[in-house]
């Protein structure tokens, strides 16, 4: 995920030249599939920001796309199926979150919120979101637990970012 992240920084640092642009960049990067909090904390430690107004930032910019994903995702997904190379990629990822199904069935909200709030490569909000849409979850529980799960990686990439691997580097 760093390298990803330092890719992305690469791209995009020059809106850090900007009056909070530095903010504006991790919130973006929070949003975003893949990198989401994450990614967002890990660049906000990479460019020496304020740790705790990194959290908040972050934790907003994450928390923001649950109800984009658990309203939308599933019928901008149908929509993108009907192009033979975005049905192809939806499958995949599909399958991908499918095959994380047994945590959801056996723990329900709770495996949600833990699915969410260890951050692995392959979970996070947004395929927790999908996963929850997929099994035909209830919305509301689904978005507070990929709320609480968000906000315990928050905590978890706080630690490993600016505490741990901010003092090894």
């Amino acid at each position: 995920m760093e390298k990803i992240v330092e890719i992305f920084l690469s791209l995009f640092g020059g809106i850090t030249n900007l009056a909070y642009g530095k903010e504006i960049l991790i919130f973006l990067i929070s949003m975003m599939p893949i990198l989401e909090l994450r990614g967002g904390i890990l660049a906000a430690a990479l460019l020496n920001m304020d740790p705790k107004n990194s959290f908040i930032i972050c934790l907003l910019g994450n928390i923001i796309v649950i109800p984009i994903a658990l309203c939308f995702l599933e019928l901008i997904f149908k929509i993108l199926r009907k192009i033979n190379f975005f049905d192809k990629i939806i499958t995949k990822i599909e399958k991908q979150c499918l095959s994380k199904r047994e945590q959801l069935d056996k723990y329900g909200y709770w495996g949600l919120l833990l699915f969410v709030g260890i951050p692995l490569p392959g979970t996070g909000a947004w395929t927790g979101c999908f996963l929850a849409s997929l099994l035909g979850m209830n919305k509301k529980k689904s978005a507070i637990a990929a709320m609480a799960g968000v906000l315990i990686a928050g905590i978890i990439m706080m630690i490993l970012s600016f505490g741990i691997l901010k003092n090894v580097f």
